[in-house]
């Protein structure tokens, strides 16, 4: 009980602010958020390790910032700058976003990670320790540790989401809904992408750029559906999204 009371005073000493709190939160905050940036800038992803550890320990000052005013001032919200980074993180995480001239969107992990970071930073400011490390480890597992079953479950959906360039010189879009239901597959949710389809060039038509849902009646893989698609006359480019 005695270990127990003076683990209780310990933790209640980092909780209020002073300069071995400051300097722990502070250490914690490059050291949680070094980690999820090492996973994204392994991977050559726009924000990495210095960035990850930047929002972490931006997040964590501005929480400090605040209990600071309201201890010291005995005015304000202990928790309103905090709302505020939630908030403003978004325009951050909306830059690494990316949505390519393929209709290919790329970004949206990395982004996920910094608002991630901003909490955890948040955590950390305010003293909460147990759910800033539980919380960093259970965010890098999830990160790091689910990516193969990620792809595994992708490639058990049923539904596959393509995007395809298609000649139309070649033949037209209706034959390419033919060609699928001859092959017993199903498409779905067509969107033409009109930044990239063209119909008429030089005098000839052109590409017709779309993205579609596409599922098979029997048992198939997703690269055995890509296998047959591809044997279509009429298609240029094929990628899963």
């Amino acid at each position: 009980m005695e270990g127990w009371r003076q683990l209780e005073a310990i933790m209640e000493y980092l909780r209020d602010l002073n300069l071995v709190s400051i300097s722990l939160r502070i250490i914690l905050s490059i050291l949680i958020g070094g980690i999820l940036g090492i996973e994204r800038g392994s991977k050559n992803r726009p924000a990495g390790f210095r960035t990850y550890i930047l929002v972490c320990l931006g997040a964590s000052l501005v929480m400090m910032t605040n209990q600071y005013v309201y201890v010291t001032y005995d005015t304000g919200d202990p928790v309103r700058l905090g709302a505020q980074v939630i908030s403003g993180i978004g325009f951050l995480g909306a830059g690494t976003i990316i949505l390519t001239g393929r209709n290919k969107i790329m970004g949206i992990t990395t982004a996920a990670g910094l608002w991630a970071a901003a909490c955890l930073g948040l955590a950390i400011g305010i003293g909460f320790y147990e759910g800033a490390l539980l919380g960093g480890f259970a965010i890098v597992f999830t990160v790091s540790g689910l990516i193969r079953f990620d792809i595994w479950l992708r490639k058990k959906s049923k539904y596959l989401e393509l995007y395809i360039e298609y000649n139309l010189e070649k033949g037209n879009f209706g034959g390419f809904l033919k060609y699928a239901r001859e092959h017993d597959l199903e498409v779905n949710n067509i969107r033409v992408n009109k930044g990239f389809s063209w119909y008429e060039l030089n005098g000839r038509p052109g590409i017709l750029s779309y993205s579609v849902t596409v599922s098979s009646r029997i048992p198939r893989t997703h690269s055995d559906i890509l296998e047959i698609l591809t044997q279509e006359k009429g298609i240029l480019f094929i990628e899963e999204m």
